[in-house]
């Protein structure tokens, strides 16, 4: 199957028929991405540290929780991106691509969402280190550039480019925090559980 990128994906009554909407419409995702990446970070920042928010039975450590479901989370992320390319017809695929892309995204953001809230009342935004500042400001960025893909996703008529470049950006992201944390988490304390 594959999908037209010019395509309108979603109906948008126009305030002036014949007239395309202008560069404003971006405005609003692009301020919400903005918000959710400060406030994030500014609540990461002024929050009092707890050491830990959480821990599953059977996991020797919430470092090891933490890497163990960023690891599902990237994983189906690679699914997103394999299933994107499908949906644009870069890769052959199965009719139900477009559904595939879909769910193994909302697994995504499921899986990873813990591991935000852990990092964040946990931890909170920390630079004692370039690893960790990297992190820290993906993680930030990761939820704002979601958050804007998730709103550009109701827009008519976007260019062609934009969806795949937001897409590739919250990709991006999600592949260097899982990087910096569970490839580091497994490299310096081994692959436990």
């Amino acid at each position: 199957m594959t999908v037209d990128p010019n395509a309108a994906t979603q109906s948008w009554p126009s305030s002036e028929p014949g007239r395309r909407p202008g560069p404003a419409r971006y405005l609003i995702p692009a301020l919400v991405a903005a918000a959710v990446a400060v406030a994030l970070g500014a609540y990461g920042k002024v929050h009092d540290p707890t050491g830990t928010a959480f821990n599953l039975a059977g996991f020797s450590s919430t470092g090891a929780v933490k890497s163990w479901l960023a690891t599902v989370a990237f994983f189906f992320a690679i699914v997103q991106l394999v299933s994107a390319l499908m949906v644009y017809g870069k890769l052959p695929g199965p009719s139900w691509s477009a559904t595939l892309h879909r769910w193994s995204g909302r697994v995504a953001f499921l899986v990873a969402v813990p591991v935000a809230v852990h990092c964040l009342y946990a931890l909170g935004f920390q630079s004692y280190e370039s690893r960790v500042l990297w992190h820290s400001l993906l993680g930030c960025f990761f939820f704002g550039v979601f958050s804007a893909k998730m709103l550009l996703l109701r827009s008519e008529r976007l260019p062609g480019w934009l969806l795949p470049i937001v897409g590739g950006l919250v990709f991006t992201a999600l592949t260097i925090l899982w990087l910096t944390s569970a490839l580091w988490f497994f490299r310096t304390f081994g692959v436990t559980t």
